[in-house]
Order: structure tokens, then sequence, then C-alpha cells
């Protein structure tokens, strides 16, 4: 794992945030839809941690890998039927505790933010005006816009589209496709263990550092080291 620069809060202009499991406390969810709809379909019911492994990848990408026998002309059923249980518990999900203020307060030291996701446009847009969160960040990246993750394609349209570079742009995210990402854009990055993945593999892809919770987030990149 690298050394955390002392300077982490002075040393990038743009914070791309994952969301699911990063800002958003939906991996339970996300992980019992899709194991719902793969039933619901006829394929065997993946375990816990196979369902949560895919998340973060874009939707088709995520179903081919957590349903290897549905045969892919159902893939249209699976993704509806995983949509059916998602929204039916769309309303028990938030934010976790501190993210708005993260987010306040970072902007308030200057910082673009934006949000690379596994999500549809759709999913996000709506996701991001149920908690209120529209204006709080300069641009985003769905995977149905661009390549999905790990590919680079979406950092490297973040960074382009707000002109900033690799240096200047850390990547936030709780699974290791995140992380992959991040270093695929030949980014930094800081890896949260509170999501999808826990801390297994994280180290792989070198993130700054590793963070418990959203406040020990907070103090990795808003306070001065001692």
């Amino acid at each position: 794992m690298r050394t955390e620069d002392n300077t982490m809060q002075h040393r990038f202009d743009l914070i791309c945030f994952d969301w699911d499991g990063t800002l958003f406390d939906s991996t339970n969810c996300i992980t019992l839809a899709l194991q719902q709809a793969v039933v619901d379909v006829g394929g065997a019911r993946p375990t816990r941690e196979q369902a949560s492994y895919v998340i973060g990848l874009g939707l088709l990408d995520a179903l081919r890998q957590v349903a290897p026998d549905v045969p892919q002309e159902r893939y249209r059923e699976l993704s509806d039927r995983y949509r059916v249980h998602y929204f039916r518990h769309i309303n028990d999900i938030t934010l976790f505790d501190g993210v708005p203020e993260l987010l306040a307060e970072l902007r308030g030291r200057g910082h673009q933010l934006a949000v690379a996701t596994g999500k549809s446009r759709r999913g996000l847009d709506e996701a991001l005006e149920t908690v209120g969160l529209t204006h709080m960040f300069d641009a985003s990246r769905t995977a149905d816009q661009t390549a999905g993750k790990p590919d680079p394609q979406m950092l490297l349209e973040l960074m382009e589209e707000l002109d900033v570079s690799p240096e200047r742009t850390l990547m936030i995210g709780d699974t290791t496709h995140d992380l992959e990402l991040a270093y695929n854009a030949r980014c930094a990055s800081v890896a949260v263990s509170y999501g999808a993945h826990g801390t297994s593999g994280f180290e792989r892809w070198q993130p700054l550092q590793v963070v418990h919770s959203v406040a020990e987030l907070r103090s990795c990149l808003l306070q001065p080291p001692a």
C-alpha cells in the first residue's frame, strides 16, 4: 500500500465518489435484489458473497457474473426482476451518516466533486434527487453512458469535462472495481471498508488509505496531519 500523502486535503482538485456502498447505504438491498431476481428466472441463488462482489459493475456485467446458469436471452427479464426487487425497498435506503456534511465541507474548501458509478443514468438521477444531493456534484458518469468499471473511460471523461489531471484526481470507493478503475486511469484512490467488499483484494490496487467509516474518511480528506 502506498504511503499516504501528508497534504491530502491540498493534493486533489477533483474527488470522485462511487455511489452504492460508498455514499449510499444500499449494499444489502442490492445484494438481496440480485439474489431474488436470479431465483425468479430459474437460476441458482447466488451466495451473499457472490452477489455483493458484483456491486459497482454495470447491471449487465453484474448479471453475467452472478447468474452464469441463466441464458443470455433471459437477461432482460432478469434485469426487470432485479429492478422490481430493488425499487420495492428503495425508500428504506439512506445515505451513510455524515455524508451530506462531508460533501458540503469538501465543496466549501474548493474541491470539485463527481460521481462514477455502475448505476444507470436514471437510477443515479433518481437517487440524487431522493436524497437532495443533485446540486452537490459538478459531474457524474454512469455505466450506461460510457464503459463500465474497471475500464478507465468513466474517470477519463470526468477529468476531461472538469479539466483536471490524473495527478490531481482522487477516486473513493468500496470495491476492488473502484480501485482498479482509479489504477487504470492513473489516479490515486482511497478505499472504504464499510460497503460491499470489505478489505479483501484492496491492497493489489494500491489505495492511499483504507478507512472504516465516513468519520474516518473525513479525517483522511480534511484534517491536517498531527
